[in-house]
């Protein structure tokens, strides 16, 4: 449908007289409105694309539309589908937590479990015999604005002189793992080491004297299962009131990047100590988990207050990683054993499952607002909640090996769905992170 002649044509006589300019500039508005709202009306109900319009002072001038930009118009309603107005990323103006996941073939990952060496076996899921790659193809498009891509080089430039620290536990570590693997690509072989060890990993950048690191910690306060993993989380005990043997790692530091949630919830109540592990057992208590969390963040916070100077560290926190072990949660017709066969995310707006604890979301907004260090949080947790299709599942290790087949053919037992891949989901948390940097 064409624009009608009078709003097209510029045939209307001048008046002798000249009006001022903002009288014009209202004449104009109002034909445009008038001509606009002909044009809208046989779609209004179904499109409601009045509303999209954008007002007449945000363009200087209209082009004369041919009727195949009017037909190509007309087509991208009935896809019901917008022009991208979304502004560049500002972190103090976009919510970068709201948006959609878009299927993009096109976009390569910076890296793959087959070219980088320094991924565990964990998560190297085409390694171990993931036959699918589309989880590798989704790209997070937050609604109000657009995410700059994750570019090593500038990565490595903001990098340049200092500490890059991420402490925490096996997730963090993925996310560890990413932020080194998309930036080793462009760093030559007698330019790069790593020297790995039991708690602390460094990853060193030797042009750019650029050092990426991974801390062990997986409550941040210390615990009795640090070091010497106590696979019965009912034998764990938490020193809640304490993070110094940690913290002594976490100083001299230019960006911190914590996070602690997913070993927290092993049960509804935890083992908390105040005082010294040398008294044993004695004189733990049992608190219910939210409440032992809070009483470990503020620790850990305690710490950062009153020992980080903000001019020369930056503190992130990293909010938790959803786990996806009730396919229930996502797949109402059932079939599904945990995220096993997953292969496209959830769909659902703001998808919320059981693996992700509101209450502990809450403490750590709370606790971090009392602040006075600033912290800058970093929300994976609804962009992470679609990503069902993005776990390790049967495409993982335990004790060091590779999952038989007799082990992947009992996905209801031995798939791993609070891990992910890699590449995947945490390249994106590495890409939101850099956008905060």
């Amino acid at each position: 449908m064409s624009l009608p002649a009078s709003t097209s044509s510029g045939t209307m006589k001048p008046s002798r007289g000249r009006p001022p300019l903002p009288v014009i500039i209202i004449i104009v508005c109002v034909v445009a409105f008038m001509a606009l709202f002909y044009t809208e009306t046989s779609t209004f109900l179904s499109h409601s694309s009045i509303f999209r319009l954008k007002t007449c002072t945000r363009k200087n001038s209209v082009r004369k539309s041919s009727k195949y930009d009017r037909a190509a118009e007309i087509n991208h309603d009935m896809d019901n589908s917008i022009v991208d107005d979304r502004f560049e990323f500002d972190p103090e103006e976009c919510n970068v937590a709201s948006g959609k996941w878009v299927f993009n073939s096109s976009i390569k990952p910076l890296y793959s479990d087959m070219s980088c060496p320094y991924l565990d076996i964990q998560v190297s899921c085409v390694k171990n015999g993931r036959p699918d790659s589309d989880y590798r193809h989704w790209e997070w498009q937050p609604e109000d604005c657009t995410l700059p891509r994750f570019n090593p080089e500038v990565a490595l430039k903001k990098l340049r002189g200092k500490r890059l620290l991420f402490v925490g536990d096996s997730l963090q570590r993925g996310q560890w793992q990413s932020f080194v693997c998309m930036v080793e690509s462009i760093i030559p072989e007698d330019q790069k080491f790593l020297r790995r060890g039991r708690s602390h990993t460094v990853f060193k950048a030797k042009e750019y004297n650029a050092s990426i690191e991974f801390y062990w910690a997986p409550f941040l306060v210390e615990s009795n299962s640090d070091i010497h993993i106590i696979a019965d989380p009912k034998k764990r005990i938490l020193k809640v009131d304490s993070v110094s043997k940690h913290a002594e790692n976490w100083l001299g530091v230019d960006m911190l990047v914590f996070n602690t949630y997913v070993w927290w919830m092993s049960g509804t109540r935890l083992k908390t100590l105040w005082g010294s592990f040398a008294n044993g057992e004695e004189g733990f208590e049992e608190l219910d988990t939210p409440v032992a969390y809070k009483i470990g963040l503020k620790t850990w916070a305690n710490w950062v207050d009153s020992t980080i100077n903000p001019n020369k560290t930056r503190v992130f926190f990293t909010t938790m990683s959803p786990t996806h072990t009730r396919s229930e949660d996502w797949n109402s017709t059932g079939g599904l054993l945990k995220c096993f066969n997953d292969t496209k995310p959830v769909m659902k707006k703001k998808h919320w499952g059981s693996g992700s604890d509101k209450r502990m979301m809450s403490v750590v907004a709370s606790v971090v607002r009392k602040m006075k260090v600033p912290v800058t949080v970093i929300n994976i947790t609804q962009i992470s909640e679609y990503r069902v299709d993005a776990h390790t599942s049967v495409y993982t290790e335990t004790g060091g090996k590779v999952l038989t087949d007799e082990q992947k053919a009992d996905p209801l037992h031995h798939a791993d769905c609070i891990h992910w891949c890699l590449p995947g989901v945490p390249d994106t948390w590495n890409q939101i992170f850099l956008a905060h940097l």
